[in-house]
């Protein structure tokens, strides 16, 4: 299944997926956020109003993100060795951990809002895990029990807020429209194997980003077993896994955003996003 969160009427409702099909959950599911993924039946409620064909079907759904405001976006840096490469830094010995504020959500085909004053806005498709269930010092032989789904997710980042004027690199990755997620959360039984997906990015109908998971330095059990050591995960958590080689800081001279810029990105089976880089009202 997969699910997704679209607007209707200046409202944001809940929805799911399957096949090419799309149906409402209004009146069955109040929105797909903590509470649905904390509750131990709600996924079976959903198939089993699949399966009774009980759901009002939707033609061209305006997708929201997929989830409202999850606890946490946590993110992994440098988790591909190419990308690690052309970043000229070293390739990490522990995962690279930092955080997206969660303000920073939108939808996956909105506008992305370069911010005022910046040079150095970036793009970075990135595979999203989605957690299920309270996950706290688990080990990496059970981690991947506690993953419910999986997204596709852009890690807008402004480079100079993030490596140029001190502190963590939060700064840089948590401006306004900086996380277009989705279209869905696509739940992890129909993800054969998330260390082999393809993902990619394109600029203005460039592909620049063009790799696969199975270039992780640390791979999904890896990253939630660490992660579980130092914070609980918790239901709708998100841990975006890192970027793939490609990214506008890596090309030489380097580029970066620029008004009108158009990104289109995709994950195998995770579907595929678009959006418009505009300049800061007011710029």
């Amino acid at each position: 299944m997969k699910f997704f969160r679209y607007r209707k009427d200046n409202q944001v409702l809940p929805g799911v997926s399957e096949g090419d099909a799309h149906f409402s959950l209004v009146g069955h599911v109040s929105d797909i956020d903590r509470d649905f993924f904390e509750s131990s039946d709600a996924i079976a409620k959903v198939e089993a109003l699949l399966k009774e064909g009980k759901l009002e079907s939707i033609d061209a759904p305006v997708f929201d993100a997929p989830i409202y405001r999850p606890g946490k976006i946590i993110c992994i840096g440098l988790n591909y060795l190419k990308h690690a490469k052309e970043s000229g830094m070293e390739v990490p010995k522990e995962p690279v951990v930092f955080f997206k504020a969660t303000s920073s959500l939108c939808g996956p085909n909105d506008d992305v809002i370069i911010p005022k004053g910046s040079q150095k806005s970036d793009w970075e498709v990135e595979l999203a895990v989605v957690i299920g269930k309270k996950a706290s010092y688990v080990s990496k032989e059970e981690a991947m029990d506690y993953v419910v789904g999986y997204a596709l997710h852009n890690d807008i980042s402004e480079r100079e807020y993030q490596l140029e004027r001190g502190g963590q690199w939060v700064k840089g990755k948590s401006c306004d429209t900086f996380a277009p997620l989705g279209p869905y959360i696509v739940t992890a039984d129909v993800v054969s194997d998330p260390h082999d997906l393809n993902l990619w990015l394109k600029l203005n109908g460039e592909k620049i980003q063009d790799g696969n998971t199975s270039d992780f330095v640390f791979d999904i059990p890896t990253v939630i077993s660490y992660l579980s050591e130092f914070m609980t995960l918790e239901p709708g958590d998100i841990i975006s896994t890192g970027t793939p080689e490609g990214v506008g800081l890596g090309f030489k001279p380097p580029r970066f955003l620029q008004p009108g810029d158009v990104m289109e990105l995709g994950i195998d089976g995770l579907g595929t996003s678009k959006q418009k880089a505009v300049a800061y009202p007011g710029k």
